[in-house]
């Protein structure tokens, strides 16, 4: 499945589906926090939520391929991710597009 965050697929005629997404909300375990509490004392970057953004990205991703698949796409086109702070120490990823078939 092709995802791209441009509007329009080089050479092909595309056919809108509708709009697709896909979205996770993550907590951090608690010992992953506290170390990361004392990240944050010293400064830089702190591990810990890199890796659980990039991990609810991922998941994000794929649930919205999921959803495109369901609906018999070719790629999915104009791609956004949209981060928040769902109550302290959670994050919702969300991940949406326009879900396309090629002509």
């Amino acid at each position: 499945m092709l995802i791209t965050t441009s509007e329009f697929v080089h050479g092909k005629e595309l056919h809108h589906l509708g709009l697709v997404q896909g979205s996770t909300v993550r907590a951090k375990h608690i010992g992953k926090a506290i170390i990361a509490g004392f990240r944050q004392i010293g400064g830089g970057e702190i591990h810990e939520y890199t890796e659980l953004l990039f991990e609810a990205r991922v998941d994000a991703t794929n649930r919205m391929i999921m959803n495109a698949q369901k609906l018999g796409a070719d790629a999915v086109v104009a791609v956004r991710y949209s981060t928040c702070s769902v109550m302290e120490g959670n994050s919702e990823v969300m991940v949406y597009g326009t879900a396309v078939k090629f002509a």
